[in-house]
């Protein structure tokens, strides 16, 4: 990103140690979280056990076991279908 001319080194030091401090306190908060999450052993070492975040509705889709559509069923809706589309084409030609 390139940087405005305007801005003194010096205000961009201090820039990056707030933003340096601010890191370090988001990692201790971090670390503080994964302190208090279980642990268990997996092979012979100790892992954290972390869990899914849960996701933001409406933005994943849900997780309901899919639909299965008889072959009749898919048969009659291809058939509306064809009907509808019969209809379209039939007044397309009359108008023309």
């Amino acid at each position: 990103m390139p940087r405005p001319r305007s801005v003194s080194p010096d205000i961009l030091e201090a820039a990056l140690a707030g933003l340096e401090a601010q890191k370090q306190k988001i990692d201790n908060q971090i670390a503080q979280i994964h302190r208090m999450l279980p642990a268990r052993r997996i092979g012979g070492s100790l892992k954290r056990v972390t869990r899914p975040v849960a996701p933001i509705v409406g933005h994943i889709q849900s997780q309901k076991p899919k639909r299965k559509m008889s072959p009749e069923a898919r048969k009659r809706i291809a058939d509306a279908q064809k009907k509808r589309w019969a209809a379209v084409r039939k007044a397309a030609k009359k108008s023309k």
